[in-house]
C-alpha cells in the first residue's frame, strides 16, 4: 500500500498547489490570503477532532505552547506564499517553495561546521543541494530579466497575466525560508514531543488563526464571502489535509521509504502539470531548464533525507 499512499499524496498535494492558487490568484481581493487560511484552519481542525475523539491523539494546552513556535513559522509561510500566488504562475512558485529541503541542509551543514560536528551527507545530497539553488536563483534570474513583450506574448492564452514584480520572487523565496526554519525546528521539537500531538496542536493553532482571519475579513473589513470564490480555496484546503494524511502512513512503511519519499517530493512536478493544462501556464525553455534543476535536486533529497 505505501506506493499508493505514495502517489495520494503527491496527487493530493500537487492539487492543493492547483487549487489554492485559483482561490488565491485575484489580484483585486487583498484579503484572499486570510481567507485561505480560514479555509485551511477549518479542514484541519475538523481533522484535529477526528484525531482527539475518533483516533485519542493526546492533547493539552502544554503540547500546543510547546509547538508553537514552529506552528507559526509554518502558518505564517503559508500565508506568504497564499499571497505571493497573486504575483507568479503556480509552475515557477512550486519549486520555489519545495526548494525549503536543500535550505534546512545548507542551515544544517553550517551549523555543523559551526561546531565542528560531522556532517552525515554523501556527495549526491551535496549536488541536490548545488542543483536546488541553482534552479532558484535561475528562476529569480530569468523573471526579473524576461522581455516584457516576450512574457506578454506567451501569457496570451494564459488564465492569469502578470508583470514583472519583485514580490513575484521575493514572496516564495520568504515561504521558502519560513518553512526550512521550521522544518528545522521542528526536528528539534519533535525529539521531546510525539508525532500526532504535534500535528494535532499544529492544526488547532491552525484553526484559530482562520477563525482569526475570519473575524478579521467578515466583522472588521466587512468582506463578502461568495460562495464560488471560496470553493477553490475549501477545496485546496482538503487537498492539503489529505496529502498530509497520506504522506504519514507512505512513509510508515520503513522499509519503502527510499522509494515513496522522491514519488511524494516530485508533487511541483505534478503542479507545474497543473499549471500548464488548467491554468493554460507558458513558460519559457529558460523558465524549464531552471525548473527542471530544481526539481532533480528536490528528488534527490527526497531520495536521502528518508532512506
Amino acid at each position: 500500500m505505501w506506493f499508493w499512499f505514495a502517489v495520494i499524496a503527491l496527487l493530493c498535494w500537487s492539487g492543493s498547489d492547483l487549487f489554492s492558487k485559483i482561490g488565491c490568484a485575484d489580484s483585486r481581493d487583498k484579503y484572499s490570503h486570510y481567507k485561505m487560511v480560514t479555509a485551511v484552519g477549518v479542514i484541519m481542525g475538523l481533522h484535529a477532532a477526528y484525531e482527539i475523539f475518533i483516533g485519542g491523539t493526546e492533547i493539552n494546552g502544554q503540547i500546543i505552547l510547546k509547538y508553537l513556535p514552529v506552528s507559526a513559522l509554518y502558518i505564517i509561510s503559508m500565508a506568504i506564499g497564499y499571497i505571493g500566488l497573486r504575483y507568479i504562475e503556480l509552475s515557477v512558485s512550486s519549486p520555489i517553495c519545495n526548494s525549503s529541503g536543500a535550505l534546512v541542509a545548507i542551515m544544517t551543514i553550517g551549523l555543523a561546521l559551526i561546531h565542528k560536528e560531522k556532517i552525515g551527507m554523501v556527495p549526491a545530497q551535496y549536488i541536490a543541494v548545488l542543483l536546488v539553488v541553482a534552479g532558484v536563483i535561475g528562476l529569480g534570474f530569468v523573471e526579473s530579466n524576461e522581455d516584457e513583450e516576450l512574457r506578454a506574448k506567451r501569457q496570451e492564452k494564459a488564465n492569469y497575466k502578470y508583470s514583472k514584480s519583485a514580490l513575484a520572487i521575493i514572496l516564495p523565496l520568504v515561504y521558502c525560508l519560513l518553512d526550512a526554519l521550521g522544518t528545522f525546528a521542528d526536528s528539534k521539537v519533535l525529539e521531546t514531543l510525539d508525532e500526532d500531538s504535534a500535528n494535532v496542536a499544529y492544526e488547532l493553532t491552525f484553526l484559530a488563526c482562520g477563525i482569526v482571519a475570519f473575524i478579521y475579513v467578515k466583522f472588521i473589513k466587512r468582506q463578502k464571502y461568495l460562495p464560488k470564490k471560496e470553493a477553490p480555496k475549501y477545496a485546496g484546503a482538503v487537498f492539503e489535509t489529505a496529502g498530509q494524511f497520506a504522506y504519514i502512513y507512505a512513509l510508515a512503511d520503513s522499509e519503502h521509504v527510499a522509494m515513496s519519499a522522491p514519488i511524494i517530493s516530485a508533487y511541483c512536478v505534478v503542479s507545474v502539470l497543473w499549471g500548464r493544462i488548467f491554468l493554460k501556464e507558458k513558460l519559457s525553455w529558460k523558465h524549464y531548464t531552471a525548473i527542471a534543476l530544481a526539481v532533480v535536486g528536490i528528488v534527490i533529497l527526497g531520495v536521502f533525507d528518508e532512506a
